[in-house]
C-alpha cells in the first residue's frame, strides 16, 4: 500500500510540475493588463471606462471612423486579446478585472472580418482589437468588437479607457459626428437580414440599383407619371416645398392584383432614384420596420419599399386582434419629422385587408393608385415588350393581345418565354405559328392553375374581388386614385 501511494504521489507531483510550466509558457508572453497600463502610464483598472454601443449594421461605418480618427496619430498601433472564445463574452473592464482576480489575459493578435461595403465591395474590418493612440494629447486604449449574436453580442462597441474621462467622451462624440455625416449605405439599395442566433438583431444586405426605363414599365396611360411624381417628383422640389412650410415625408400604396406590375414599378422608381437610400421590407424583413425608419432618418433622402404589407397590417375588425408589427408600422410613418425626405411606398394584393388607419389616416399614406389588370392596348405593348424583336407579326400579338383578356402582366411574359421554348426544343425558327399555339395552351382549361399562379383570373374578374373591382376603384375600370385627405 505504501509503495503505490508513493507511485500515487510522485505521478501526482509530475502533474502538478506539467500544469505549472504549461502555464507559466502560457503567460510567458505580454499580459494585457501590463501593456494596457504601460501606454496609459498609470494602472489600467484605476482608469475610467466610457462606451458606444452602435446597431450592427452600422459597424463598418464605426470601424472606417475609429480607423480615421486614430490614424491622425502616426505612432498609433493595434493589439490583439488573447484567451480563447472566453474573452468574447467579457467587457473591457471584464478583461481587466480577469486579469487581476483569476487569471492573466495575454496580448494576442486582432480579430479581423471582412464586411460588404456595397454589392461588389468589401472591407476587412477589426472585429475584435484594441487601438492604443494619443487623442488631443491623451493615451487612449480603444477596444473595438463587431456584433457577434453567438456570443450575445447583438450590437457593436467601443469601449475606450484613459487618464482622462473627458478625451475618451470627446473620441466617441467624434465618432458620432463622423457616423452622422458618412454611412457605406447612404445612396445604396439594402435590405435587412436576419441572423440565425438572434431573431430581433440584424445586418444588411446590399443590392444593384436595378436599370428599369420608364418604357419598360407598362400600365394604363398617367397611372406611372402619377406615382413618380409623387415619389420622386416631390424630392426634386424638396426646398420649396419646405419655404412654404410643407412637409416631405409621404406615403403611397400601389394596389392591385398579384403580377400586375407592382414590383416592376417598384424597380423603376429605385432606378430613378440615383443617390437615394432605398430600403426594401418584405416578408419576415417587415418586422424590422422601426430599424428601416431610424436608418431612413439618418440616411435621407431615402426610400423605404415594404412590400405585401397586408400581411402585416390586416383590419383589426377582421377579429385578429391588435398586431404589434402593424403597430410599429403606423409609428414609422407618424414618427419622421416633416423635413426629412422619406417617402414610403407600400404594395399590397389585398386592400380591402389593409388596415383602416393605414391606408386613411393623412401623413400615413396620402395617395393610393391602382396598379390593375392591363387592358389590351397595355396587353399589346407587354407582349411588344416582352417578345424577341422582329419575331412575331403585329397582327399575331394582336390576335392574342384579344384573347388573353383578364390576364397579368406576369402572364405575358411567361407566354412569350414558353413561346420561345417551344420553338427552341422543336429546333424550329421562331414565329407566329408557336405563340398561337402556345396561347392557345395557356388559356386553356387544363392551364386555369397556372394563370392563377400567375395572378391572372377569370376574364373581367380579379380573383378574390368579386365584379372585378377594388374596394375604392368604382368609377373607372383602370388607372383609378383615391387621395386619402
Amino acid at each position: 500500500m505504501d509503495e503505490q501511494m508513493g507511485i500515487f504521489l510522485s505521478n501526482f507531483k509530475r502533474l502538478a510540475d506539467l500544469a505549472s510550466e504549461h502555464t507559466r509558457l502560457k503567460t510567458a508572453g505580454e499580459s494585457l493588463l501590463d501593456a494596457l497600463s504601460d501606454y496609459l502610464g498609470a494602472p489600467v483598472q484605476d482608469l475610467p471606462a466610457v462606451s458606444e454601443e452602435i446597431p450592427a449594421h452600422r459597424f463598418v461605418d464605426v470601424d472606417i471612423a475609429v480607423d480615421e480618427i486614430s490614424s491622425r496619430d502616426p505612432e498609433r498601433r493595434l493589439i490583439g486579446v488573447g484567451g480563447g472564445q472566453q474573452r468574447q463574452h467579457a467587457s473591457f473592464a471584464d478583461l481587466i478585472q480577469n486579469s487581476l482576480m483569476h487569471f492573466t489575459v495575454p496580448v494576442g493578435q486582432p480579430d479581423f472580418v471582412t464586411i460588404d461595403t456595397g454589392p461588389t465591395t468589401r472591407r476587412e474590418s477589426l472585429g475584435f482589437g484594441i487601438w492604443l493612440f494619443s487623442y488631443e494629447g491623451v493615451r487612449l486604449a480603444a477596444l473595438q468588437r463587431s456584433a457577434n449574436p453567438q456570443f450575445g453580442n447583438n450590437s457593436s462597441t467601443v469601449e475606450v479607457i484613459g487618464a482622462d474621462r473627458d478625451a475618451a467622451s470627446a473620441f466617441l462624440k467624434e465618432m458620432r459626428e463622423h457616423l452622422q455625416d458618412h454611412s457605406v449605405i447612404k445612396g445604396q439599395v439594402v435590405s435587412f437580414t436576419r441572423t440565425d442566433y438572434h431573431p430581433g438583431a440584424a445586418g444588411v444586405t446590399f443590392h444593384e440599383r436595378p436599370s428599369v426605363r420608364s418604357d419598360e414599365v407598362v400600365l394604363t396611360a398617367g397611372v406611372l407619371e402619377q406615382v413618380a411624381a409623387h415619389v420622386l417628383g416631390i424630392a426634386e422640389h424638396r426646398d420649396a416645398i419646405l419655404s412654404y412650410g410643407q412637409h416631405l415625408k409621404r406615403g403611397i400604396l400601389l394596389y392591385g392584383p398579384p403580377g400586375t406590375g407592382k414590383t416592376h414599378t417598384v424597380r423603376h422608381l429605385l432606378s430613378e432614384s440615383k443617390g437615394t437610400t432605398a430600403i426594401l421590407l418584405s416578408g419576415g424583413s417587415l418586422a424590422f420596420i422601426a430599424e428601416a425608419a431610424k436608418m431612413a432618418r439618418a440616411m435621407a433622402p431615402s426610400l423605404v419599399v415594404l412590400e405585401d404589407v397586408d400581411l402585416i397590417a390586416e383590419d383589426r375588425s377582421f377579429g385578429h386582434g391588435p398586431q404589434p408589427l402593424l403597430f410599429e408600422v403606423l409609428d414609422a410613418l407618424d414618427g419622421l419629422d416633416s423635413d426629412v425626405d422619406v417617402a414610403f411606398v407600400l404594395t399590397t394584393n389585398r386592400v380591402d385587408m389593409l388596415e383602416r388607419a393605414l391606408a386613411q389616416r393623412p401623413g400615413r399614406v396620402d395617395l393610393a393608385v391602382e396598379i390593375p389588370l392591363p387592358e389590351r392596348k397595355s396587353r399589346t405593348a407587354l407582349l411588344d415588350l416582352y417578345s424577341p424583336k422582329g419575331k412575331f407579326s403585329s397582327a399575331a400579338i394582336g390576335e392574342v393581345a384579344e384573347r388573353t383578356e383578364g390576364t397579368t402582366a406576369s402572364f405575358a411574359k411567361e407566354l412569350t418565354r414558353r413561346t420561345v421554348l417551344r420553338a427552341a426544343t422543336t429546333g424550329a425558327e421562331l414565329s407566329d405559328e408557336h405563340l398561337l399555339a402556345e396561347v392557345d395552351l395557356m388559356m386553356s382549361e387544363g392551364e386555369a392553375l397556372t394563370r392563377s399562379l400567375l395572378g391572372s383570373g377569370p376574364a373581367n374578374e380579379p380573383e378574390g374581388f368579386p365584379g372585378g373591382h377594388f374596394p375604392g376603384s368604382e368609377g373607372s375600370a383602370y388607372g383609378s386614385s383615391i387621395s386619402f385627405e
